[in-house]
């Protein structure tokens, strides 16, 4: 006991006084290799965090949202590119992310409080999670979304009529933003009554047809622009 005393009186005099007991080159080097320990631990447990895996290590979320995910184009798609949890609710920006991240963990106490343990209890807060979510999204103009998404590299040739005309009188022109129409894009929506759903148009754009023409011409023009070395794809056929 006696040397444990001794021992824990000999750190506190070093601890309260380094300069006098350790040279400055020792300390700086010291500083400098506990600095880089520290941030290597901090942005590892960070990236741990970051991950579907993590996301979907409590079942209140691999129960819910993420069944929900996988019967989307975000989850499986012809391209094999597949957003994940951190994609859309976590931004790729150090600051914002690190930001986002401390907004997030109040969450914790809702796992431990057992606010959404349920599938009864999510369904009675989806409402209210959602809308969050959607003002978190407003705010800071679907970042999220477009770190995939660009409006400066849409060819709008390749969309229908309404999505183009839409994307180009609300989206570029920053009148609106990604999650004003697209609610629900990856998880069910909660019970939307007296809340506009998103994906429908504007007033004004609701009677315009969804093709830029005849539907068999928009499928054939689909069908040239997939062709390969003059062929259509496999399982397609012309006629």
């Amino acid at each position: 006991m006696q040397r444990l005393k001794a021992l824990l009186i000999w750190f506190w005099q070093i601890a309260s006084r380094p300069s006098a007991h350790l040279s400055l080159g020792f300390l700086a080097l010291g500083g400098f290799v506990c600095g880089v320990l520290f941030w290597g631990a901090f942005n590892t447990a960070l990236e741990v965090t970051n991950t579907e895996k993590f996301c979907t290590s409590c079942h209140e979320m691999r129960a819910n949202v993420f069944q929900e995910l996988q019967r989307t184009p975000h989850f499986t798609n012809r391209s094999g590119v597949r957003a994940t949890c951190p994609d859309c609710h976590v931004p790729h920006d150090w600051t914002d992310k690190i930001a986002r991240k401390m907004q997030a963990s109040k969450e914790v106490w809702g796992k431990i409080f057992g606010v959404i343990d349920t599938r009864q209890k999510f369904l009675d807060h989806r409402l209210e999670l959602a809308k969050h979510e959607w003002a978190r999204l407003k705010a800071n103009d679907s970042l999220e979304c477009r770190n995939c998404h660009s409006s400066a590299a849409m060819d709008f040739n390749k969309q229908t009529r309404r999505a183009a005309d839409i994307h180009a009188k609300f989206l570029v022109t920053k009148e609106k933003t990604c999650i004003d129409c697209h609610k629900g894009i990856a998880h069910e929506l909660p019970d939307m009554t007296g809340i506009e759903p998103g994906w429908q148009a504007p007033p004004e754009q609701r009677d315009r047809q969804s093709f830029r023409g005849d539907p068999r011409a928009e499928l054939a023009r689909y069908l040239a622009a997939t062709t390969v070395d003059g062929r259509p794809p496999i399982g397609t056929s012309r006629d």
